[in-house]
């Protein structure tokens, strides 16, 4: 006798299912490659069914080294996995619709049982590429393996190495997590700590909060390295941080050095700013609605002499005793 489920449980599955559907076409993961002559980095996005990003330059770069180039048709999995995530995708949907528990546990260990399948074998593809390398190359440095890190970051030569998930990706873990709620509400793991009503609230916040801007990372004084003037972060009052629509952070030690980075890398996009607040203890703010006073007595690292406000009575106050007004971002930007 089929033991039916919750509608929670089958919401879940039925967004499990969406999740799945939309990771087809979005990329799944992303391998980003930072080095000082690409100052914007080098990106290699890998969807469901092909490579993505700047393949032909990371295969120029694999020629020298003895790394394999990398084509789609080389790879099995690019025929197969659209197939097998719409399958799963499929499942979920009629797991939601019109399965019981029974069919929710099996849904739910066959997803598991999959994911770890493609991990492993992404895994062996990325030992496979980074040790098979080409004894006749340019340049050959002995001893040396070059396979990227499975998650997380590693040095290789004078690149460095991300490997993270990439929308689809995430989409994919969202819908093994959504399935994993499913299953713990079923088998009354949650019964006596959680209420639906609390499950549903929490989980509409984690898909809410999951849609959000990247986040500034905090200066580190005297460690930080300014991407315009390469000079050391020292003084926390002056610092700022650009944020690109790649979510690559830059940092810089004044506020002419920013701006001077964005007008002189037309390549790069920056679509967040922000700037230490010039009273707070290293903490930075949103530049665009930030309250400045520029004179010459303020002395920043690299001539700016602009100090960076969060409130605006702050900055009048300052400014007053300058014999200055305040200015807005748009002055700085002009």
């Amino acid at each position: 006798m089929k033991i039916e489920i919750s509608k929670l449980s089958k919401w879940l599955l039925i967004i499990s299912g969406i999740f799945l559907a939309v990771s087809i076409v979005l990329p799944i993961w992303r391998i980003e490659l930072d080095a000082p002559q690409y100052p914007e980095g080098l990106g290699l996005k890998i969807f469901s069914y092909k490579l993505g990003g700047d393949v032909a330059i990371i295969n120029g770069l694999n020629h020298y080294i003895g790394m394999q180039t990398l084509h789609e048709e080389n790879f099995i999995e690019f025929t197969l996995l659209p197939y097998i995530i719409g399958f799963y995708a499929i499942l979920m949907f009629i797991t939601g619709i019109k399965g019981g528990r029974k069919m929710l546990y099996t849904t739910f260990i066959a997803f598991v049982v999959f994911g770890i399948v493609a991990m492993v074998d992404f895994w062996r593809w990325e030992y496979n590429y980074g040790h098979n390398l080409d004894p006749n190359a340019a340049i050959i440095v002995p001893g040396m393996a070059y396979q990227p890190p499975l998650i997380g970051f590693k040095q290789l030569l004078n690149f460095g190495a991300y490997s993270i998930p990439d929308m689809g990706g995430w989409l994919f873990i969202g819908a093994g997590l959504l399935c994993l709620l499913a299953v713990a509400i079923e088998a009354g793991w949650l019964k006596k700590i959680i209420k639906p009503k609390v499950v549903t609230t929490v989980l509409l916040l984690f898909l809410f909060s999951a849609c959000g801007n990247t986040q500034p990372e905090k200066l580190v004084l005297n460690k930080d390295q300014c991407e315009f003037c390469k000079m050391t972060v020292a003084d926390a009052r002056f610092g700022a941080e650009a944020i690109s629509d790649k979510g690559r952070i830059y940092k810089f030690d004044d506020l002419n050095c920013m701006i001077s980075f964005n007008k002189s890398n037309q390549k790069i996009v920056l679509k967040q700013y922000f700037v230490n607040d010039y009273n707070a203890d290293n903490h930075l703010i949103d530049a665009t609605k930030a309250w400045y006073v520029k004179h010459e007595t303020i002395k920043s690292p690299m001539g700016s002499n602009t100090a960076a406000f969060a409130q605006k009575e702050a900055a009048e106050n300052l400014a007053k005793s300058a014999v200055v007004s305040i200015i807005s971002w748009e002055n700085i930007i002009q």
